[in-house]
């Protein structure tokens, strides 16, 4: 299968991209500011399964334009896409009374835009192969978080559009699923999580640790499968027990 992982040249997409290739699929992923990073992945995919075809392409998913455009590149070169991950977010943390219009729109256009930008691009490919699985990752957050009222929004809203996919294609062979992970040790964790909610996590968690990203992709690569193909709608979470944000 192809899969197209959106920020996928780290953390849990570089995961997600690394355990598809060592599965044995092709992956197109796309990166915004750190053409480093993405050539970094490709060259790990390399060493994994020598001749495999992994590629990282720039896309803005927050640009509608953008991403059909560079959807018609991939296209081009892997010619089918099966398996689409929107895992592309960003934060922008404030508390409500002093968030700016630009930290609202700008995590609202990334997380929950970008994702939908996505599916549209890649359904019709996905109809005309009757063959279809969308996997948004979402987050903890999404049932209310302090501080972070965009960012909650934008996984509550990403919550309604797995749902509606998957209501609106599964009788097309095109299920659409969401995963939701607790605390990984990730470079944005390491850079936007306070250290009360990482006190938090260590605490209340019932498995006392953070989660690795190969854990969170293996669930990926179940959803992914054919072993998958009732699971329909579902959020599935990958949070060591610990299902709410502080």
């Amino acid at each position: 299968m192809v899969y197209f992982v959106s920020g996928g040249s780290r953390g849990i997409g570089a995961a997600i991209v690394l355990k598809a290739i060592a599965d044995g699929h092709d992956v197109a992923f796309t990166y915004l500011g750190r053409e480093d990073r993405a050539r970094e992945v490709e060259e790990k995919a390399q060493a994994l399964r020598p001749g495999c075809k992994c590629r990282g392409f720039r896309m803005d998913v927050r640009d509608s334009a953008e991403v059909d455009r560079v959807g018609d590149e991939i296209l081009d070169a892997f010619e089918d896409v099966h398996v689409v991950v929107n895992n592309a977010a960003i934060n922008r943390d404030n508390i409500a009374v002093s968030m700016t219009d630009e930290e609202w729109h700008d995590v609202l256009a990334t997380n929950l835009h970008g994702p939908f930008y996505v599916c549209r691009f890649f359904l019709s490919n996905m109809l005309m192969n009757r063959f279809g699985r969308i996997i948004n990752i979402s987050s903890v957050s999404a049932t209310g978080a302090t501080g972070q009222i965009n960012y909650a929004t934008s996984k509550a809203g990403l919550s309604g559009l797995t749902k509606s996919l998957a209501k609106e294609y599964g009788r097309k062979g095109i299920t659409a699923n969401m995963v939701i992970p607790g605390f990984f040790d990730t470079e944005m964790t390491q850079e936007t999580m306070s250290e009360d909610s990482r006190f938090f996590w260590h605490k209340y968690c019932p498995v006392r640790r953070t989660g690795e990203v190969n854990e969170l992709s293996q669930v990926v690569a179940f959803l992914a499968s054919e072993g998958a193909s009732f699971v329909n709608g579902a959020e599935i979470n990958v949070t060591g027990g610990l299902d709410y944000a502080p």
